[in-house]
């Protein structure tokens, strides 16, 4: 049986006792989910009390962050760097469609990123929007996330998700593809059953606890 991911991504949401709520949520339901890696990916404000959360309810949940910085550690105001982030995730967010677009972050900037997040023992969930998209080196996990299926209602079909996906294993090696766009728990399993697609990246619909949870036994 294939390992397979469930990332959410909250992006901008949340706040400390709305994130408390989510996760007493999970306290009641079955947790015992074979081979399925869980990563809850929160604002950088919430990552040390989630890590506390998790511990606390055993819910064993991975945790990830939506950014890092392309700087070491030093003098970059507002900057968070891969370094500080280790020292509460294991996975971290890089290139999302929507830090390409509102933030212009190019191929530079991201190959920046992945280098030093990998330099201090982060795993970067790469983003890709197709197969156009150019990756670094020795990334072991990619998220294809077509714009036209963000926060759309419009999920790309699981077919094309599968080509996408054979292209990146086939041409860069690499060990994982994540399929991300609308994904939800009605749709979820057309996407992890096919061969090559070994997990999904939940956006919006990772917000509310029950169908996240739908999610992760659907899937």
């Amino acid at each position: 049986m294939k390992k397979t991911f469930i990332v959410a991504n909250w992006k901008s949401n949340f706040t400390s006792s709305e994130a408390d709520f989510w996760f007493q949520r999970f306290k009641n339901y079955d947790l015992r989910i074979m081979n399925k890696e869980i990563i809850i990916c929160p604002s950088f404000t919430l990552l040390s009390e989630i890590e506390s959360v998790i511990k606390n309810y055993e819910l064993g949940f991975k945790i990830g962050a939506q950014n890092v910085s392309p700087f070491d550690e030093g003098a970059y105001t507002g900057e968070v760097s891969a370094r500080q982030i280790k020292e509460f995730a294991d996975y971290v967010l890089i290139g999302h469609s929507e830090r390409r677009t509102n933030f212009n972050e190019n191929d530079e900037i991201l190959f920046k990123k992945a280098e030093l997040s990998k330099q201090h023992g982060l795993a970067p969930i790469f983003c890709v929007q197709g197969i156009e998209t150019k990756i670094p080196s020795d990334i072991a996990i990619v998220a294809y996330e077509p714009i036209n299926a963000i926060g759309t209602g419009r999920p790309d079909t699981a077919e094309s998700a599968q080509e996408v996906a054979a292209f990146f294993k086939k041409n860069y090696k690499v060990q994982y593809v994540l399929y991300g766009g609308s994904v939800t728990s009605e749709n979820v399993k057309k996407f992890t059953q096919m061969s090559n697609i070994d997990g999904v990246l939940v956006g919006g619909a990772s917000l509310d606890a029950q169908e996240f949870y739908a999610i992760i036994k659907n899937a």
